[in-house]
């Protein structure tokens, strides 16, 4: 089965179509299949030489194979059924996606949040395998989480060069680190950015140990492989025509929806593709996972196997390569480099100097509603006078074609499991609004139900690799709200001179920096209770 795109509109059928012939006019198809670095400009030539692996992942990646099976096999022989991954950004997004969709689990680890980290530490730990996942080797939530689990092995007694698994370039400190360490290592394919990296070392690893038939993946990619170099019957070329064609005619919003989708997740892993690698030079597309399409003439809204104004269908390998593709294509279409990242590294920077100081300066607050302590400026003059006047300033800061992007700093697997009511008798309209109340696309979902405008969530520092560099370099029509939490039960790192409760909240302040430094409104909340103070916040949201 291969992958297929379909047009709900009249108009964005015409704008993708004309768009199209005029990319194959000019050999775009065939030199972007034969993977062609000019096709972007003399600036972005020298990145996309050295970026264009994932063109050839379907056939190349098939040499890792039988390593990746040894390793599972052994991991199955020795009864570590309890796979977790640390990674970041690429390195994490498509492994989750793939292992959701074929159903079999992976604890996943891209926060620096101590209180989903000790959960994950204390969940079979004598069954555990940790596959550490970095494509430069150097990337700080990685090395932290490494440095954790090497110190709980050998706490317990295992020798952590049996438990631990690396996936990393030739040549970073972490090939080296391993090699002195005794640890199994796969090299990944040098030439591959980490957010087309699915098809990668990185995306199949974890999957396979996992239990997922990566295999398949790849053969799925393969069906789908040479059409890319078409003309006509090119659905990587229609998908990124089509938003390329949107985004310049003002709908540069992109709502992604997958409904009943048999593909699971797919949207948060397009959102890193397209948010990182089109939103610079005061450009881009922005992805809207979980939002309902709106009336807003800036919106395109995609469908994953579901109806939209375009629809994208076919086997999760296929879509991977075909939606790389696409980005590769919209780039050109924008007149951007969709390989680089050139504001990812300042919050990083920011995170490195507030980490350098003894006490990291959080300000003080402008107001305390409870526990809930509010940092920054939310528009408006005047001091606010509770939370939700917090929150209806910043939606009224939000500008004509701007958004609200909520970025949480939380425990992404209990942050929002606040105490309901008893419910035992309840009924099913109780029990549906308790479900409600626990769920973080609730708080979204209240704001959004407030504007009209687009409003986003991600998990920090998780969307530090993904959205932020959408935040940072894309359009600056952004407002912020960022949520951190007070700490009860720290990690120590060791051999660093940090906690991640303390990294957790140093990158929160670097990101807060970053956009506030551009003038954009940028609100920072701090909850001194999680719990409390995630409940007051639904509170406030519903009375704005």
């Amino acid at each position: 089965m291969s992958v297929s795109v379909t047009f709900g509109e009249e108009g964005t059928a015409g704008q993708a179509a004309e768009t199209a012939a005029r990319l194959a006019s000019e050999g775009v198809p065939e030199a972007l299949a034969g993977g062609d670095p000019t096709l972007w400009g003399p600036e972005a030539e020298p990145e996309a030489a050295i970026r264009l692996g994932w063109l050839t992942l379907p056939l190349t990646s098939r040499e890792l194979l039988p390593e990746i099976g040894r390793l599972v096999e052994r991991a199955r022989a020795e009864g570590l059924d309890h796979v977790v991954l640390a990674g970041m950004g690429g390195s994490s997004l498509a492994p989750e996606v793939i292992t959701a969709t074929a159903d079999v689990p992976l604890t996943v680890l891209d926060t620096t949040d101590p209180a989903q980290v000790r959960r994950a530490l204390d969940d079979r730990l004598d069954r555990t395998i940790l596959v550490v996942a970095s494509k430069s080797g150097g990337t700080v939530e990685t090395d932290s989480h490494r440095r954790i689990y090497e110190k709980a092995f050998r706490d317990a007694g295992i020798d952590p060069a049996g438990r631990i698994v690396v996936v990393t370039d030739p040549g970073s400190p972490l090939e080296r680190l391993a090699a002195e360490a005794g640890y199994p290592v796969i090299l990944a394919d040098p030439g591959v950015g980490g957010r087309y990296s699915a098809l990668s070392a990185f995306g199949l690893v974890p999957s396979a140990l996992a239990g997922a038939d990566v295999e398949r993946l790849l053969d799925d990619a393969a069906a789908v492989r040479p059409l890319l170099a078409r003309a006509e019957g090119n659905p990587g070329l229609e998908l990124g025509a089509a938003l390329g064609a949107a985004a310049l005619s003002g709908r540069d919003k992109l709502i992604l929806e997958d409904g009943l989708s048999e593909i699971n997740g797919l949207p948060d892993w397009i959102e890193q593709l397209i948010a990182e690698s089109t939103g610079k030079d005061g450009k881009g597309i922005l992805p809207v996972v979980g939002a309902d399409p709106g009336d807003a003439g800036d919106e395109l809204v995609a469908g994953i196997d579901s109806d939209g104004a375009l629809t994208v269908g076919g086997p999760l390998g296929g879509q991977f390569l075909v939606w790389e593709y696409a980005t590769a294509v919209a780039g050109r279409v924008l007149g951007i480099d969709p390989f680089n990242q050139p504001n990812v590294a300042e919050s990083k920077e920011n995170t490195a100097r507030l980490l350098a100081v003894e006490e990291l300066p959080t300000g003080t607050p402008i107001l305390v509603d409870g526990p809930v302590e509010v940092y920054g400026e939310p528009g408006g003059g005047r001091a606010p006078k509770d939370l939700s006047e917090v929150l209806t300033r910043l939606l009224e800061s939000v500008p004509s074609r701007g958004y609200l992007a909520v970025m949480a700093y939380l425990d992404r697997d209990a942050a929002f499991d606040v105490p309901g009511p008893d419910l035992e008798g309840a009924s099913f309209e109780q029990m549906t609004e308790a479900w409600r109340a626990a769920d973080p696309a609730t708080l979204r979902a209240e704001l959004a139900a407030r504007t009209d405008r687009p409003v986003t969530f991600g998990w920090g520092p998780r969307f530090l690799h993904s959205t932020g560099q959408y935040h940072k370099g894309g359009p600056q029509n952004g407002v912020f709200l960022l949520i951190t939490g007070a700490v009860e039960d720290d990690v120590e790192v060791p051999g660093k001179p940090y906690t991640l409760g303390r990294l957790q909240l140093a990158q929160a302040l670097g990101d807060q920096d970053a956009l506030a430094g551009r003038g954009r409104p940028t609100v920072r909340l701090h909850l001194t209770d999680r719990v409390a103070g995630v409940t007051r916040l639904l509170e406030a949201a519903r009375e704005v």
